[in-house]
């Protein structure tokens, strides 16, 4: 416990001095160092801990000067030396933001952006390079890594779209049930479901699942062979890595996006099928012959087309970032995340240009 002893003009200090010790006692010894006289000399002798907290309220109960007659040990000294020093020289305000530094900025966001699209352009037309000389030489197409890649991104997602899209089916049927009972339009209720999920919510919720998953796993793949310098290896034996690393994955997350939109809104139109019957008491006959005549079938091939074009945005977005990874761990969780984030918003800006274009598109007037 810190104490301060004033008598016969010397004020002796003992015990510890830390923050820890101070904290319960602070008002009382701030009080007790204000009550010496500025002409008292000083003890230091009994003091067995000091920190810098300790030390910062000595050097403000002396006035931020040393007293003219004091007794402390160097090691004591050397504390309160750096607590003053300090003192003297605090750190410079931060400066303001200023218009110049707002433009750099902007300007280093525009350059990058314009490395970013230049360099997925390269990407795609390495692709479609690719692509041609596939087509030339049928022999070379790499069938076992396009099957293998849409085992991973096809097949394995499944069961977490199903769960996702039939929780997102049940909530919105059941939040819809609700507002739809209190005007008499339950049967409307086929329509919010059908175009809601079929047109929007199942490519879009599909898009973000596989963004986060396939994509992610797409970038670091190729960011741990850049890593490992297999990347390089493929190179020196004269193997083209966009050929057998990239277009497998780009074809394969491309044809597969259809298929899981399609799986995702089958199941999510079951799980709104389901809370109507509950909520609603709507059969599930009468569900299945009205959705049909509510919703034109155009609405699925505009959600299967937007499948298709996410499916190949997530894929060229993924391996960009994989392909840009640099030979160390870091650069490798940077561009993951960077990865993961710039297909979901890619995916939301292309949702929203699907939007205007297709407005007119199997919506019934």
């Amino acid at each position: 416990m810190p104490r301060v002893r004033h008598a016969e003009g010397v004020c002796e200090l003992s015990g510890d001095w830390t923050l820890r010790a101070l904290s319960p006692h602070i008002a009382g010894v701030r009080a007790a160092l204000a009550a010496v006289p500025a002409d008292a000399a000083w003890s230091c002798a009994g003091v067995l801990r000091l920190d810098s907290f300790g030390a910062a309220l000595l050097w403000q109960a002396w006035g931020r000067n040393w007293p003219a007659t004091i007794e402390i040990s160097a090691a004591l000294r050397e504390v309160v030396a750096r607590v003053a020093a300090a003192a003297e020289h605090p750190p410079a305000p931060p400066r303001p933001f200023t218009t110049t530094e707002a433009i750099t900025l902007l300007g280093a966001g525009l350059v990058g952006f314009r490395r970013h699209l230049a360099d997925l352009t390269v990407l795609l037309g390495q692709l479609v390079l690719d692509v041609v000389h596939l087509l030339r030489h049928p022999r070379e197409w790499p069938v076992l890594e396009i099957s293998a890649n849409l085992y991973k991104v096809a097949v394995r997602a499944m069961p977490v779209t199903a769960l996702v899209g039939f929780l997102i089916g049940v909530v919105l049927s059941y939040l819809s049930a609700l507002q739809l009972r209190a005007f008499g339009a339950d049967i409307f209720i086929v329509n919010i479901l059908g175009l809601g999920i079929i047109r929007e919510l199942g490519p879009v919720l599909v898009s973000v699942l596989v963004a986060g998953r396939s994509g992610s796993a797409m970038t670091a793949q190729l960011g741990v062979m850049r890593v490992t310098e297999e990347i390089d290896a493929l190179a020196a034996m004269g193997i083209s890595a966009s050929l057998r690393l990239v277009l497998p994955k780009v074809l394969a997350l491309t044809l597969a996006m259809p298929l899981l939109v399609l799986w995702t809104s089958a199941v999510a139109l079951f799980g709104g099928m389901v809370s109507a019957w509950m909520e609603l008491g709507m059969s599930f006959g009468f569900f299945l012959e009205t959705l049909p005549r509510v919703v034109p079938l155009a609405n699925v091939f505009v959600g299967l087309t937007k499948g298709l074009v996410f499916g190949l945005l997530i894929s060229l977005v993924a391996c960009h970032f994989g392909l840009r990874v640099k030979p160390n761990t870091e650069s490798l969780s940077a561009n993951t995340t960077a990865s993961v984030v710039t297909a979901i918003t890619v995916v939301i800006l292309v949702d929203a240009l699907f939007a205007i274009a297709t407005r007119r598109i199997g919506v019934p007037g």
